[in-house]
């Protein structure tokens, strides 16, 4: 007989209590499982996750859980996990129709759009009806996302053929049609979709899409609209809305649909977008910021594999990071979404991010390519005219935007227009251009301060007050206006008011680093240095090695006259500054040659040369280096080599010939200017600096000639007169110079054209007709400087010194610092024997302590009418730091003598009748030498 083991009862127990367990386990998921359910039901995803991993603990092989475990987290946006679910879930036998479709969905939200297409497990073939249906259109889905619309039109008529009746595969066709651009093919099939669900939302939404793609806006809007009055909570109609909205200027109504949408969906980083482009357009830079950094916060996790076929995610991610200005984060992004469609709007912000390496010939070439695919955008013809404008092909942006008029005359158009003929020369027509941009908008704030910063740039203070004027109560909350109006006021010598402005444009964004400095720049203008110092060091505190801040410090402490402190500033601005900032090395060459240390200079640029060895202005400033330690023949290889690499930049091409012209290198000069008018042919400074180029090589018919184009080109600008009045100068005749001069002020009626013939008939001694011109101007402008200092000029010519000196202190009543104000009137005073020429002088020097011609004129005053040995020490110091001029030799020579030092006397007074190129010194220093020999 078989016997049992005697173990059995032992292990018996135990297989009872095992089974005893499994079902207490297994009741245990089941009811973890069905909380879960009803969690998942509510809409309470997060939830239903947590109860379905404490089922899964308590029994791992319940086929019910991994199913709706993999659906909670596709909806929590998990794919990968969902994935994982899912294959558990076939792994443990589950009917794959079950699974299908959101695996599908799982594979294709993680960018794996070809693995679902190839996935034997995810094939149409062998499933029920319904299933397959729906698996076809996800597969038409991905082979949209993969770019092949003609298989996924034939995916959605396969799912069709399933159940004609169904609307979702005419709602699926639709945004395949518009990606195709087949618009009336669109149209046909949102009817049909709608014809069989009339109040279907997702097929009213993507017919409204449709008409809004078409640019139907009045009739997408109006769609979106019963599509809320249908389904409230459908959060794309609402995005939809918001869009429109933006577009039409609607911002409050723009506002309330993002409100929406983010209460609907918090973490929808399309309404949060919108949210900070809201923010941005209300000036408040601060929540713009906010809300960018939380849109990053949302996709940054989330890898860009999952999103490579999401476009509109890659581009809002992209978009985000660009506002943030972390151009390196966002280019992956905007590159990936601007691949899934030709001409894609995109290419215009990673242009942008080229021009901003600087690629301008990468930037040229995105924006040909998309302007080539959509030649109605302005915005884009804009960016591509300013690339143009940074490859120095000012006529070419000019050109494009001149064909872009001819289709429609709008004023951004013109504002650009105006800019490149600007960068021209072309100053007169481009103020034409850029006036009649701001008279067809006067809300379009670019164009109101592009033409204020031209109405500036020409000395039309006036002029561009007003506009800026115009433009702070059309848009009172922009912080951006309310800053540059400030600025306008503080050129303006209206301290008072340029604090006012910037103090609110801090309020409307106190994160505005310019206004802060701003309000620094006013206290250093008005001498309040103290506070000044104490706001920058304020600002440094939370942003230590910040350069423009640093830069600050060193302008100021210069202003201070602490020149050890500027220095270490402004070394410390340079040291801090990474390979592309260069602001603070153009600063510390330019401030060793100031101070005359050219070996400083040259060893300051040599590092500038290093971060940019090939860029034009670098190379001006070691030419400049090299030139101030002696060198001869360096600079102009320097130059010439600059000149080379300017390409066909006119203006950059200009100013290296200005500087060649300073050398005396005339032919490098003449290469430097043929070559920009090569780059832009007639360009006007070009021409202009022919003419002074001829002059100066002693050519005046070549300079008059020069002119003459100056003035055919721009017959309403004064530059073509005023050179032909410096030519008849030189060939001394007086009424050609006269009549030329007239002209331009016939032209150019400013205080600058006036000015200049105001002093012309006053050096040739027609002293009543300067009167009569001043006397009507004066009376409508009477704080104009410039006509004022030109009339008090002549009254000293005329030695009507009373007169003069009474223009002198008007000139001082509205501006207290005028330093040439202070010296002249302190050399006015001077000649009437007025001892308070002394005070005046002594004041100006408490404005500029270095400033030579003070420095000169107060020790003559101090000679003429005060304390000698103070004569000897002002004098003294002017002499150091210009031992060339005459005036201030020959007056330390008359201080020497009066303190009977009589040799050192005759050395100074020899000097300056060696150097002296005016008659009156010369006779003085004569006169002198014959008392002291």
């Amino acid at each position: 007989m078989t016997r049992l083991p005697h173990t059995l009862p032992a292990l018996l127990a135990a297989l009872l209590i095992a089974t005893t367990a499994q079902a207490q386990d297994a009741a245990k998921a089941a009811r973890f499982y069905e909380d879960a359910l009803q969690r998942y039901e509510k809409r309470d995803i997060p939830g239903a996750i947590v109860q379905l991993r404490n089922a899964l603990q308590a029994d791992k092989n319940q086929l019910s859980v991994h199913v709706l475990l993999g659906k909670a987290l596709l909806a929590n946006s998990q794919p990968a996990a969902a994935e994982v679910a899912f294959n558990d879930a076939l792994r443990l036998g589950v009917n794959r129709a079950e699974v299908v479709v959101p695996l599908a969905m799982a594979l294709s939200a993680q960018g794996r759009q070809p693995q679902m297409l190839e996935d034997p497990r995810l094939l149409p073939s062998g499933l029920p009806p319904g299933v397959r249906q729906s698996l076809l259109l996800e597969r038409a889905l991905a082979q949209s996302d993969l770019g092949d619309v003609k298989m996924a039109l034939a995916s959605v008529l396969e799912a069709r053929a399933l159940n004609a009746n169904d609307p979702g595969s005419w709602v699926a066709e639709l945004p395949l049609r518009v990606r195709a651009r087949q618009f009336n093919e669109a149209l046909a099939a949102a009817d049909q979709a709608l014809k069989l669900a009339p109040n279907d939302a997702e097929a009213l939404y993507q017919r409204g899409a449709t008409l809004h793609a078409m640019g139907q806006v009045t009739q997408a809007l109006a769609t979106y609209d019963k599509i809320v009055q249908l389904s409230p909570k459908h959060a794309d109609t609402r995005l939809a809305r918001a869009g429109i909205y933006v577009d039409l200027d609607r911002d409050a109504d723009a506002l309330a649909e993002v409100n929406e949408l983010l209460r609907l969906k918090p973490r929808d980083p399309r309404g949060t977008y919108l949210q900070a482009l809201l923010a941005e357009r209300a000036g408040r830079p601060a929540d713009t910021k906010k809300s960018l950094k939380a849109l990053t916060e949302l996709l940054d996790p989330v890898p860009i594999e999952h999103i490579r076929f999401r476009p509109q995610l890659l581009m809002l991610n992209g978009l985000a990071h660009f506002g943030l200005g972390e151009l390196e984060k966002a280019r992956p992004y905007l590159e990936l979404a601007s691949r899934q469609q030709a001409g894609n709007p995109l290419n215009k912000l990673l242009a942008q991010i080229a021009l901003a390496e600087p690629n301008p010939g990468r930037a040229a070439d995105l924006l040909e390519a998309y302007v080539k695919a959509r030649p109605g955008d302005g915005q884009a013809l804009q960016m591509l005219a300013s690339t143009y404008m940074s490859q120095g092909k000012h006529d070419r942006a000019a050109s494009l935007m001149q064909e872009a008029l001819k289709t429609r005359d709008a004023a951004e158009y013109r504002t650009t227009l105006g800019l490149s003929l600007l960068h021209s020369g072309k100053d007169a027509l481009a103020l034409d251009e850029l006036t009649k941009a701001y008279a067809q908008d006067p809300k379009r704030t670019q164009a109101g301060l592009a033409l204020a910063t031209a109405l500036l740039r020409d000395g039309q203070l006036a002029k561009a007050l007003n506009v800026v004027d115009g433009l702070a109560r059309a848009n009172p909350e922009n912080a951006t206006v309310v800053m540059i109006q400030a600025y306008a006021k503080a050129q303006a010598g209206d301290h008072a008011s340029a604090r006012a402005g910037y103090e609110k444009a801090m309020a409307l964004s106190p994160s505005l680093l310019e206004a802060r400095l701003g309000l620094a720049r006013v206290d250093i203008v008005t001498r309040n240095f103290d506070a000044a110092h104490k706001r920058l060091r304020d600002m440094l505190k939370t942003s230590e090695r910040n350069v423009t801040i640093l830069f600050e410090l060193a302008l100021l402490n210069e202003q201070w006259g602490k020149d050890d402190e500027a220095l270490k500033w402004l070394e410390s601005a340079a040291e801090a500054s990474g390979p592309r900032e260069t602001q603070a090395n153009f600063a510390l060459v330019a401030w060793h040659l100031r101070k005359g240390a050219p070996a400083r200079a040259l060893e300051a640029a040599k590092v500038l040369l290093s971060k940019l060895p090939d860029d034009p202005q670098a190379l001006q400033a070691y030419a400049a280096a090299q030139a101030g330690n002696g060198d001869t023949t360096g600079p102009k290889s320097t130059l010439t080599n600059a000149s080379r690499r300017a390409g066909f930049d006119s203006p950059r091409l200009v100013d290296i010939a200005r500087q060649q012209l300073l050398i005396k290198d005339f032919s490098g000069a003449a290469y430097s200017l043929e070559k920009a008018l090569s780059g832009t042919p007639g360009f006007v400074p070009a021409l202009a600096l022919f003419s002074s180029v001829e002059m100066s090589r002693g050519d005046i018919t070549k300079a008059e000639q020069w002119a003459q184009q100056v003035v055919r080109a721009l017959p309403k600008s004064p530059t073509g007169y005023n050179l032909l009045a410096d030519a008849a100068t030189r060939k001394g005749m007086p009424a050609a110079a006269l009549d030329a001069l007239r002209k331009a002020y016939d032209v150019d009626k400013s205080s600058q054209s006036l000015s200049r013939l105001i002093r012309a008939h006053g050096s040739y001694g027609s002293f009543r007709p300067a009167a009569d011109l001043a006397a009507p101007w004066l009376q409508k402008n009477p704080n104009d400087i410039g006509v004022r200092s030109a009339l008090a000029e002549t009254l000293v010519r005329q030695r009507d010194f009373r007169a003069a000196k009474g223009q002198y202190e008007a000139i001082l009543k509205t501006q207290p610092s005028q330093l040439d104000a202070l010296n002249n009137l302190a050399n006015v005073l001077i000649e009437m024997n007025n001892a308070e020429a002394v005070e005046v002088a002594e004041r100006g020097l408490k404005v500029d302590a270095r400033n030579i011609l003070l420095l000169d004129t107060a020790g003559w005053a101090h000679h003429r009418l005060g304390s000698n040995d103070r004569a000897l020490q002002l004098l003294r110091d002017a002499r150091l730091r210009a031992p060339e001029n005459a005036a201030i030799r020959y007056h330390l020579a008359a201080a020497l003598a009066k303190a009977g030092r009589k040799s050192e006397a005759r050395d100074e007074a020899n000097a300056a009748l060696q150097s002296s190129v005016n008659s009156d010194t010369a006779e003085d220093a004569r006169k002198l030498l014959a008392t002291l020999n």
